[in-house]
């Protein structure tokens, strides 16, 4: 029980990853709120799991990319918490569109940052007066394809990139109150997005993971653990992969 005692904050939590990372915190004792925008039912149901496993959960609807849905998230978060967010995990995303260069326009290009760069801003100013009195953990969802670079996707690939940087300023400024910000990267991991994803191309990824395997979401769950822990209390500002060793460097 690593976070007992301790709160967390999953944006985008009711499905895919966000609902594995909801389900592996609470498991270790935090109280955890799934945030959700449009499948209540879905989310929901994610909470009752993990009630079912003697954990506690709430789900609670909010946009997250507009600055009243955010405050009011964290409001609502706190209230049925009983005490401010510990743990804040930067999960939800949008449509993921994979565009050529001559069909991406720069709307496409703000749509990522709206989900990647605006909405952590914003949840990050909402809940940082109760941080710095008391600490706590952020976690940035990044991905893998800031360091491979994929083609035809860079409207994508640019926002991820930018989670970087922002998270090292973050840890910059904000490690002298016990705030420590880190970015986690998780490789091509299956989950419901990618329903259509033809095996001969699960193949093809899986043929150059050292590792030798697709990842989990399990696997990013249990890396969000370590990094709200007490465990990782000496690191902050940095972007760690979880990807069986698909990618390597900073």
């Amino acid at each position: 029980m690593r976070l007992k005692g301790k709160t967390a904050l999953v944006t985008g939590g009711s499905r895919g990853l966000g609902k594995a990372v909801c389900a592996s915190l609470a498991a270790e004792g935090a109280k955890v709120i799934i945030n959700y925008f449009h499948n209540s039912s879905q989310a929901n149901d994610a909470a009752e799991e993990i009630r079912q496993q003697g954990g506690t959960a709430f789900a609670v609807k909010g946009d997250v990319t507009d600055e009243k849905g955010a405050a009011s998230l964290i409001a609502e978060s706190k209230q049925l918490l009983q005490q401010p967010v510990d743990i804040l995990v930067n999960n939800a995303t949008g449509p993921q569109p994979e565009l050529s260069l001559e069909e991406a326009s720069w709307k496409d290009y703000e749509d990522q940052l709206v989900f990647f760069v605006k909405a952590p801003l914003l949840l990050m100013k909402a809940v940082l007066p109760d941080m710095k009195e008391s600490g706590g953990s952020v976690i940035n969802i990044g991905s893998e394809v800031v360091q491979l670079g994929n083609s035809s996707f860079s409207n994508y690939v640019t926002a991820k990139s930018a989670m970087l940087g922002m998270t090292r300023s973050w840890a910059s400024e904000l490690g002298a109150y016990g705030i420590r910000v880190n970015l986690l990267n998780p490789g091509f991991v299956p989950v419901e997005r990618h329903e259509g994803v033809g095996q001969d191309a699960l193949m093809a990824y899986q043929k150059n993971v050292p590792l030798g395997r697709m990842g989990i979401p399990a696997d990013i769950g249990s890396a969000c653990v370590f990094l709200a822990s007490d465990e990782s209390s000496f690191i902050t500002g940095q972007s760690l992969s979880v990807n069986g060793g698909n990618t390597f460097g900073i």
